[in-house]
Parts: structure tokens; sequence; C-alpha cells
């Protein structure tokens, strides 16, 4: 069945996204947590390799169209490359930072993408309203990159900058798929581009940052197994079906869920320090997401 594309979020593309945004609230909990047995970058490189074979997988299970000589290898190159710059910048920062200060800087994507899509799409341009939430959502990040006493270490603004990096990246991910030609491939394709060149990057690169094997047990290589399957393919997969078919602006609200799932987590697993001010940061956040999805009436 093929769908349209939307002019508007509705209940299917809502369900998803709530869905999606509980993965990716407990994404950055589990990727603390395996970076215990593999170092940061192996990991990414690793769960992009494992992730590539079962969205192929998945592909020719449901015979989806994989065509890598129809135009679009360049793009896909330069998705690869941000798709490596991304996780590379993610899984490290979570080595210097708590899950839940990363989930708040590296969820702010949707600002980012705002930002993009008022210079590429004449339909999503910034209003009044959108700027204002602009605002609040920066001062809530502003905010929450002054609360001192929920950094874990010293070092943990290297682990907030990067994690702000690895926003950028994801919002230009989202954005050169909407731009390019790309956005007529199948999801699958968009995501074998990601998946592979990053494993192609990251691996080779991993032993430049030290000992990529650290305490591996049983029980992480099962965390890692459900990021590959759960995660990195078949939830990714979706998040780039639902980019073809709804409005990149009309994310923003749902995405408030998944820095509110990532500090859940982040406080649940690892007992995050959680204090006033980041609370009102996340808030701020938030509600600057809110108003930058309102529609003018």
């Amino acid at each position: 069945m093929r769908l349209e594309r939307k002019d508007h979020m509705d209940a299917l593309g809502a369900s998803l996204l709530i869905g999606f945004s509980v993965l990716l609230g407990l994404n950055q909990a589990l990727v603390k947590l395996v970076n215990t047995g593999f170092a940061p970058v192996f990991q990414s490189g690793l769960r992009s390799f494992c992730a590539f074979f079962v969205v192929l997988a998945w592909a020719a299970l449901t015979r989806k169209r994989i065509n890598f000589r129809d135009g679009t290898l360049g793009w896909g190159l330069v998705l690869g490359v941000l798709f490596a710059l991304e996780f590379a910048m993610l899984f490290i920062a979570l080595e210097y930072t708590t899950v839940s200060r990363v989930s708040l800087f590296f969820y702010s994507m949707p600002l980012f993408t705002a930002v993009g899509a008022h210079f590429l799409f004449p339909e999503e341009r910034l209003h009044t309203g959108k700027v204002t939430g602009l605002a609040v959502a920066l001062g809530g990040l502003a905010l929450g990159l002054s609360d001192d006493t929920s950094r874990a270490t010293d070092t943990a603004w290297v682990g907030d900058a990067l994690a702000i990096g690895g926003a950028i990246c994801w919002a230009g991910i989202a954005l050169a798929i909407r731009a390019s030609p790309l956005v007529r491939v199948s999801s699958e394709q968009v995501m074998l581009y990601q998946l592979g060149v990053s494993a192609l990057l990251l691996l080779p690169a991993a032993p430049l940052f030290g000992e990529m094997v650290r305490n591996v047990t049983p029980g992480l290589i099962g965390i890692f197994a459900f990021q590959v399957v759960a995660i990195a393919s078949l939830g990714f997969l979706m998040w780039a079906r639902i980019l073809t078919l709804y409005p990149v602006g009309n994310m923003a609200s749902f995405s408030l869920l998944t820095p509110l799932f990532g500090v859940f987590f982040g406080w649940l697993v690892f007992d995050d320090p959680l204090t006033l001010r980041f609370a009102i940061a996340l808030l701020l956040v938030g509600g600057g997401l809110l108003l930058i999805n309102r529609r003018r009436v």
C-alpha cells in the first residue's frame, strides 16, 4: 500500500512518533551501558555494520527496490558522513556526561531542523510564533548548560558540546533527505547509505581512539543486539519513512517526549541528578518546541 504525503500530523504519525520517542529515550541509557563493554566509536561502527545487514534482509523480505545507480549515491555518501559524525559524537558524549544532559542537548535537533527548513522549504517558513519558540528553547539550552549541579564531572561540557554537535548532524540528515532525490527512494535504501558509509568510516577509525573492547558480558551483548534490531534498524526505518510523509517542522512537538523519556531512563538506570534548574531548562526547551510546531490560524 502506497501512503500519500500529508500536510499535517495525523493519528498514525503521532502514534509512530510517540513509540519512536520511547525507543530513542531508552537508547542513550543503553549506549552508556554498552560503552562499558565496547569503546564508543567501535560500538557505533559495529552497530552500523550489524544493522546494515538487518536492513538489507528486511529490504529483501519486503521486496523493496534498492538501486545504488539511480543518481542518489552522492547524496547517500553525504548522509553516511553525517550519520557517522552524529553517532560518533553521541556515543563519545556519553563517556563525559550524564544520560539526562545528553538527552536534553542531543534531542534539541528539531530546533536546528526548523531553522534549516526555514531557508530550504517555503511552506515551512519561521513566523513570529516559531521565532519566539526558538528563543525560548535556546534559552532552555543555555540554562541547561549553566547547571553545574547536574554535571557528573568537570569535563561534562565536552559531552554537552558533542551532544549538540550530534543534534546538528541529525538535523542535517533530516533536511538533506527532504531537499534531495532521496525523498523519492525507499527508506531502506536511505538507511543502507547511512549504515554502510558510517560503518566503513567508524570501524577503521575505532583503533585511533584507544582500546576497542573493554569488559564484555552476555548481558551487554543482549542489550547491543536489541539496539541493532529495535533502534538502529527497524526504529530508524520508521523514522525515515515518517520524514517522507509528514512536514519536518511538525515533528517538533512530539520530539518533546524524547528528552523526557531520556531524562527518565537516565534517572532510573543511572540515578542521574535532577535539579530545579535542569527541570526548568527541560520545560523551556519543550515549550519552545511546542511554539515552533504551533500551526498558524
